[in-house]
């Protein structure tokens, strides 16, 4: 039996950086209920906070809610009433200069240095620098229509990574790139999590969009976690409504 629960956030969890509906905060508020609950996703503290932490209902059990934003680089527990911080793994002066540096050529290379865009490209997340290829406030129909086959950041992510071969490049949501320390992706992030929690990986489910080879998803996969691929965000939710329920039936069970 999983004793956690492990989620991407963006087209899992929510739509992109949107707050969880009503009817997924209830969802998850009821597996709360039976089971220890990860997040881990690309964004930095504030959006998790937007999105995930200030939308659950205020009768959840929260203190099983693991919040892991930057890829799992930061962890954030409620602890005496308050989201903390647990650690940080931040990059040091010289990588961030030569990340930017990469990604002025890349975007040149690739010729989407001059696209139309809605505020910042490239957001510092102190331990993941990310790119959001119509900017940080694109609207989502614009962002749905920008990259759908992927095209546009794997060619993106394939000049990254010549030039930041030491470090990990994975897309990410619906147009972001996320870089990051090298072998720091879910899978990493998920391994620490499982030190943080003492809860081995086998007993670990995880949920996402994105569990294909490239996708920022797939490690999870890849360290051997078991994971269900959701199309869309009604699935997470039937998916969400089946664990409950089978959690339950054998907690009754072994009553």
């Amino acid at each position: 039996m999983k004793s956690l629960v492990a989620f991407d956030l963006d087209g899992t969890l929510a739509q992109s950086k949107q707050p969880l509906s009503t009817e997924m905060s209830a969802a998850l508020a009821s597996l709360l209920s039976v089971v220890d609950v990860a997040v881990i996703s690309g964004g930095d503290w504030p959006q998790f906070e937007k999105q995930v932490a200030s939308r659950l209902p205020n009768d959840s059990p929260i203190e099983r809610l693991w919040l892991m934003p930057t890829t799992g680089t930061k962890l954030y527990r409620f602890i005496d009433a308050a989201w903390r911080p647990i650690y940080a793994e931040l990059f040091d002066e010289g990588e961030r200069a030569a990340i930017l540096s990469a990604f002025d050529d890349a975007l040149s290379y690739t010729g989407l240095s001059e696209e139309q865009i809605w505020g910042e490209r490239i957001e510092d997340r102190g331990s993941q620098i990310t790119f959001s290829g119509l900017g940080q406030a694109a609207p989502l129909k614009e962002k749905e229509a920008w990259d759908p086959d992927r095209k546009k950041r794997t060619a993106l992510q394939t000049r990254l990574r010549r030039a930041l071969p030491d470090l990990s490049i994975n897309l990410g949501g619906t147009t972001s790139i996320d870089v990051t320390r090298a072998g720091v992706d879910k899978g990493y992030g998920l391994k620490r999590l499982s030190n943080e929690s003492m809860i081995e990986l086998d007993d670990m489910l995880f949920i996402g969009d994105a569990i294909y080879p490239g996708g920022n998803d797939y490690p999870a996969a890849e360290i051997g976690l078991d994971t269900v691929k959701v199309h869309n965000i009604g699935e997470t939710t039937a998916a969400i409504a089946a664990i409950v329920a089978c959690l339950r039936e054998r907690a009754n069970h072994h009553d």
